[in-house]
């Protein structure tokens, strides 16, 4: 992810008098900003009429009403295949994006229930969570358009070249922070780190990912809200695109199961890649060559340190020391991770 997506986080209340004349949802009662996520903006509105999720699309890469139409739509045709989804609710004149002052807005039922980590599921939950990420490739499959694919072609991966000149750029930047403090400690020591790990590990690598399709794009525990054992609403599909789908697995796996030490639970990751496999029809080779692309991605990537020391937004700083972490005993355990996601 780069930093250069994020917009500032700028306070917002929404025009509710506007907004809700346009739907049959009652009047305003209350509306409470929802604080999770880092880059979204959303409400909990209760009306006369109910309970609802009020979502202000602010994201400049996302906020066009032509991708929000296409992520509406998506999801109400992942519902009538049965996958647990919340579309939103379509306005009076059947349109489910209201502009209002040049921001887009969407209303959503709300949905009750809470996150889950992937340390609280068990190991049957751990499979259900890679079963239902299955479904959701499928299903996208079935219901999106198969000509876009073809707009989706897989990234050049890192060039370790540019990281490293990044490496220099971003010490210099910890070297000149005032005043010092233990994350400019941290982070000095992770950088220097990940600088070694590049120069020895550079050529490994990998080529362009493999076959693409569309993918929810965001994966991950907040975006996924359980009523008791069970996902109740896959939520946000803010950056539903074509992309490699394995790497998404994987990707959401390595924070899903990440430990606060920085160590993956494999034996969780395991039960939910082979869970993954099975519901979308992927191949244990598809799933080793997205996990060493993953690797290297996150090799490569100082979003973190980026946000912090670029933009002085420090949202992310509590994820650091973990997801640091994971890079290197990824590193030194790279079989036994390759392992889980294929046997």
């Amino acid at each position: 992810m780069s930093c250069l997506r994020v917009p500032p986080p700028v306070p917002c209340t929404p025009p509710l008098g506007a907004l809700l004349r346009r739907y049959s949802a009652g009047s305003a009662v209350t509306c409470e900003p929802v604080d999770e996520g880092l880059l979204n903006r959303g409400y909990r509105l209760r009306t006369t009429h109910g309970r609802y999720f009020l979502k202000h699309h602010f994201d400049p890469e996302t906020a066009d009403p032509a991708a929000i139409v296409r992520q509406h739509r998506a999801t109400r045709s992942l519902a009538e295949l049965g996958v647990p989804v919340a579309p939103p609710l379509p306005a009076r004149d059947g349109r489910t994006v209201a502009v209002v002052g040049g921001h887009a807005y969407a209303l959503h039922p709300w949905i009750d229930g809470r996150h889950r980590h992937g340390g609280q599921l068990t190991p049957g939950q751990c499979a259900r969570l890679g079963a239902l990420l299955g479904a959701v490739h499928a299903g996208l499959e079935r219901v999106m358009p198969a000509h876009a694919r073809t707009h989706g072609a897989p990234a050049e991966s890192a060039d370790p070249a540019g990281t490293l000149t990044l490496i220099d750029d971003l010490l210099g930047r910890v070297r000149r922070h005032r005043p010092v403090d233990s994350f400019d400690a941290l982070a000095r020591r992770r950088l220097l780190e990940r600088r070694t790990l590049l120069e020895r590990h550079a050529d490994r690598r990998p080529p362009r990912g493999g076959a693409v399709g569309w993918v929810h794009g965001d994966f991950h525990p907040f975006n996924v809200l359980y009523r008791g054992d069970a996902p109740a609403a896959i939520v946000d599909w803010d950056r539903l695109g074509v992309r490699p789908r394995a790497e998404e697995a994987v990707r959401a796996a390595a924070i899903f199961f990440v430990r606060p030490s920085g160590t993956l639970d494999l034996p969780r990751v395991r039960s939910y890649a082979r869970a993954y496999r099975r519901g979308a029809e992927a191949t244990p080779a598809q799933l080793a060559a997205a996990v060493h692309r993953v690797w290297w991605e996150r090799l490569n990537d100082f979003w973190m340190l980026r946000w912090h020391y670029e933009r002085g937004d420090t949202r992310a700083d509590p994820q650091f020391p973990a997801t640091a972490a994971l890079v290197v005993w990824w590193t030194r355990e790279y079989d036994a991770v390759r392992a889980a996601f294929t046997a």
